[in-house]
């Protein structure tokens, strides 16, 4: 071999060998992320519809307890953005509570459209699950209510405009209400 070429058969079977040590070297395993949030109701894309403009990764904090006043469904879900200098940021709440009564739409509500019943405005929407559902998720009560609370998206602090958050609520509550009846085999 000529002197001439050996520096450079050095130096390729050098990168050679850390490519090939790179490539075999054991990462730190990430869990991989779960597809859905709050108890199977929403897509993590679904769920991401809402932002409060300052970005981060979407997570959420789920709880469950029994109903208040003989009441028996009772599940929450507090979905949260990371934030890279502080804690995560609450983005919204998404509640599912078995009702004696349908409460009907708030002043200035839009309706979900049609196949859904429920109502949304800017701040907040509900969605009533199909007949039934309340009995197959364990409930006496005649009514089980998906509920979404945005407090950033209350139109005085105009983060977004209210068609934008009609139409993002509206598809939060629609996903979780069909996916919940889905999931408790009664729609």
């Amino acid at each position: 071999m000529d002197k001439k070429w050996l520096p450079l058969t050095v130096v390729l079977g050098a990168a050679g060998l850390a490519v090939l040590t790179a490539s075999l070297w054991p990462e730190e395993e990430k869990p991989p992320l779960p597809r859905t949030l709050c108890h199977g109701a929403l897509s993590r894309q679904t769920a991401e519809l809402i932002d409060d403009g300052k970005g981060g990764e979407v997570s959420a904090e789920e709880w469950e307890s029994k109903g208040q006043g003989g009441l028996t469904v009772f599940k929450g879900c507090g979905v949260k953005r990371a934030s890279a200098d502080a804690d995560p940021r609450g983005i919204f709440n998404l509640i599912v509570a078995d009702s004696r009564n349908d409460p009907g739409p708030r002043k200035n509500a839009v309706p979900l459209g049609p196949g859904a019943t429920g109502w949304a405005i800017p701040e907040e929407a509900s969605a009533t699950l199909p007949a039934g559902c309340a009995a197959r998720m364990g409930s006496t009560a005649p009514y089980v209510m998906v509920t979404l609370i945005v407090p950033f998206q209350e139109p005085e602090k105009k983060l977004v405009d209210r068609d934008t958050a009609i139409r993002n609520n509206t598809a939060i509550v629609r996903e979780a209400a069909t996916n919940l009846a889905r999931l408790a085999g009664c729609g």
